[in-house]
């Protein structure tokens, strides 16, 4: 299992690394799109939300927002197109919104790989996540199921396919699915038409 003691150490100093070596242009692309994001619609460019972490404790996730000020805190499969903002679009498809979760994962509270962080509200999620041991895991920016194509709308199949990287984590496995969502791996978004 990745998250007992003797695996936490390796994925934490991989996380920490590869955080180090993406801090600079993280952090100029964030200037840039924050500045677009203000200018699209005159408003605070980064989103903050409450997510369930390793354990189920919650933590505040930190991107750059995409969807219209009153959307509402809920899943994106939940929301409409009409709700996300026209440089919005151009973000999620590219996933330059999760740039900011690199603080997440300098903090501690995510990972670059894992299962993605449900909100308090997805109980089902939750408990689908607790009854396979997906729980356990610190949640992360992409994972298995986001490289699938899944999302959060079928949390039993959600919870199983995270379920898989339980056991067979490795430092070459969380490269290959980094790999995989740069060049495209789960680019489907989960907003409704």
């Amino acid at each position: 299992m990745p998250q007992n003691i003797a695996g936490r150490a390796p994925k934490r100093l991989f996380d920490l690394t590869l955080t180090m070596l993406l801090a600079v242009p993280a952090t100029l692309a964030c200037v840039v799109a924050a500045f677009l994001i203000w200018l699209d619609d005159r408003a605070n460019p980064f989103f903050v939300q409450l997510r369930l972490g390793r354990d189920g404790r919650p933590f505040r996730l930190v991107k750059l927002r995409t969807m219209r000020i009153g959307t509402g805190d809920r899943p994106s499969h939940e929301t409409g197109r009409h709700h996300i903002t026209r440089v919005g679009a151009f973000l999620r498809r590219t996933k330059l919104d999760e740039l900011p979760q690199l603080w997440n994962v300098l903090h501690g509270d995510m990972s670059f790989v894992g299962p993605r962080p449900g909100l308090p509200s997805q109980t089902a999620l939750a408990e689908s996540r607790r009854r396979h041991g997906v729980d356990q895991l610190t949640p992360g920016i992409t994972g298995v199921s986001q490289v699938r194509g899944l999302d959060m709308s079928t949390p039993e199949q959600l919870a199983e396919t995270d379920a898989a990287y339980l056991t067979d984590w490795s430092v070459l496995r969380d490269i290959r699915l980094l790999i995989r969502t740069a060049v495209g791996g789960g680019r489907g978004d989960a907003v409704r038409d």
